[in-house]
């Protein structure tokens, strides 16, 4: 068997969600807070309030801006205001109500999965409730994928995963392109199981698995590399080892979940959304 070093495979694409801006400004927002037109323009309106719903700056319960007064502090279209609450409206964030405005619901009516929402989630700090509740998810979605993955792969699914372990070495998960990589190991699995409705929780699975690792380096680097792990799990599907396999991605489960908690030691506690 080749060593995943022995592969160059192309560089993993981009992450699909990336935040226009994440720095908030007091309320209320600036004037040249956001910018753009068309899509961009209610993509930058949805991704402002949507962060700061999920950092706790427009708590549950809240009322958001009104569209006039909002549009006109901005300087952008009410059409576009319109569209930004359709996206919060359809993530479950908030709700529109005639007469009453738009309300910002209580967290367990947001759409936590949404890879949007992970993003707006860990633009800040994210409360550990919420970061323990994702892995929480990936410990009981994760090691039974990897004990299908075992039984069922394809010399095709060794080929993707084999090829994203060495992506991952190449580039290091320092990178967008490690961590685009990272993602696309765990998809992987995901498709190995041939389950198709284990396979839509891949996009949320991905986004939490991106956004968690990125969090964990920006105060400092790893504490270790955790590759090694990820070539364990690589092994025992090979193998076609269902124990192993599934023993080997709990282990990096709880490993991952134990340096995402190191990260936030002495970090500021959010009021989203795990308080609830």
């Amino acid at each position: 068997m080749n060593s995943p070093d022995d592969l160059s495979p192309p560089a993993a694409p981009p992450p699909d969600v990336t935040p226009l801006d994440v720095t908030l400004p007091d309320v209320p927002l600036a004037p040249r807070s956001v910018r753009g037109t068309g899509r961009r323009l209610y993509g930058a309106i949805a991704n402002r309030l949507g962060t700061a719903i999920m950092s706790g700056e427009y708590p549950p319960g809240a009322v958001l801006p009104a569209e006039i007064a909002f549009s006109g502090e901005l300087g952008v279209s009410r059409g576009a205001y319109r569209e930004a609450m359709q996206v919060l409206i359809a993530k479950g964030l908030v709700e529109s109500r005639p007469k009453a405005g738009t309300r910002v619901l209580q967290p367990d009516r947001w759409n936590l999965l949404d890879p949007d929402v992970l993003a707006w989630a860990f633009a800040g700090t994210p409360d550990i409730g919420y970061v323990r509740s994702l892995f929480e998810l990936r410990a009981i979605v994760e090691p039974a994928a990897a004990r299908l993955a075992a039984e069922r792969r394809t010399r095709d699914d060794l080929r993707h995963m084999k090829d994203a372990l060495a992506a991952m070495r190449r580039h290091t998960l320092a990178t967008d392109q490690g961590r685009a990589a990272d993602r696309d190991f765990h998809h992987a699995i995901l498709r190995a199981t041939q389950n198709g409705a284990l396979l839509t929780l891949s996009a949320s699975i991905g986004a939490a698995v991106g956004w968690t690792t990125q969090f964990k380096q920006r105060a400092r680097a790893l504490p270790r590399n955790p590759v090694p792990d990820h070539v364990r799990v690589y092994d025992m599907i090979a193998a076609g080892d269902i124990d192993g396999a599934g023993e080997a991605m709990r282990l990096l489960v709880d490993l991952a979940l134990d340096d995402t908690k190191s990260a936030m030691v002495g970090s500021e506690p959010s009021s989203a959304p795990g308080d609830a």
